[in-house]
């Protein structure tokens, strides 16, 4: 067996099990069945959406992206790297193991946990603002930055600049499973930071203190994260973050209490 499979799969259980005990209210596990499942039924849209980017991407991933990429022919990493100069190839020669193996599992498991969690989470308490912002702040995120994954394919830090992975010293063989996820050059805006931050401010929405606390620390260890490993160049950040904070703007216009305001 895969050794990434052991170690996230093990990861996600132990992080279920914490969140069940210390974000999930009581209530949840004394209401019946044929509730839940009325409740579903009315987040139903949300899920498909959220289930249909995911969809997308994974499409764009494994199947346009390598076309594209052959067709524009241009890595724009150049640019931004004689813009930045070595600014994050810098912290890659300050790495300490320590370190580096928290902001992998922040990266690569307690993330992916945060996000799927939230709906879960959405779901059995019936937070129905919070899912229809994440489901709508996820398809605007991923309609503004598709553009720029088809046509300014920009390689991630590392690899342009011939590192090792820090992925794949902490978690061997795990580059093959994330790399089935996205790609090396879907880089600008980064995806992690706008997503982690739509994910912190949706779970803020539910005023639960404990799980909006874990979601903001997710949040600063992965944008850390990705710069301490040199996956992503500090303008993909920063481009992520404008985009995270623009939708977001436009979700607190536009939807409010569950619903869609025309204005």
């Amino acid at each position: 067996m895969e050794q990434w499979l052991i170690v996230l799969g093990l990861i996600n259980i132990a992080l279920l099990i914490i969140g069940i005990k210390l974000f999930l209210p009581g209530k949840v596990f004394e209401t019946s069945i044929a509730e839940h499942y009325r409740i579903g039924k009315t987040h139903l849209p949300y899920i498909l959406i959220i289930i249909g980017v995911v969809a997308i991407h994974l499409i764009e991933v494994n199947f346009i992206d390598p076309h594209t990429t052959a067709w524009v022919g241009v890595d724009f990493a150049e640019a931004i790297q004689s813009i930045e100069g070595d600014a994050v190839v810098w912290f890659s020669q300050h790495w300490t193991p320590v370190l580096v193996y928290f902001f992998v599992m922040m990266y690569i498991a307690v993330y992916p946990f945060t996000l799927w969690f939230s709906i879960l989470y959405f779901l059995l308490v019936n937070e129905k603002r919070a899912m229809k912002n994440l489901a709508y702040g996820l398809l605007l995120i991923y309609a503004i930055v598709l553009p720029f994954y088809l046509v300014i394919p920009v390689t991630n830090v590392y690899m342009y600049a011939n590192m090792d992975s820090a992925l794949e010293t902490a978690i061997p063989t795990v580059e093959r499973f994330f790399y089935s996820m996205t790609t090396q050059n879907n880089c600008l805006p980064s995806l992690h930071v706008a997503m982690t931050i739509l994910v912190a401010w949706s779970v803020r929405l539910t005023g639960n203190k404990k799980f909006t606390y874990f979601a903001y620390f997710s949040m600063i260890s992965v944008i850390l994260s990705v710069i301490y490993l040199a996956i992503h160049w500090i303008a993909d950040v920063i481009c992520g973050m404008l985009l995270a904070s623009a939708v977001i703007l436009i979700l607190r216009h536009f939807v409010k209490d569950g619903s869609i305001h025309d204005t």
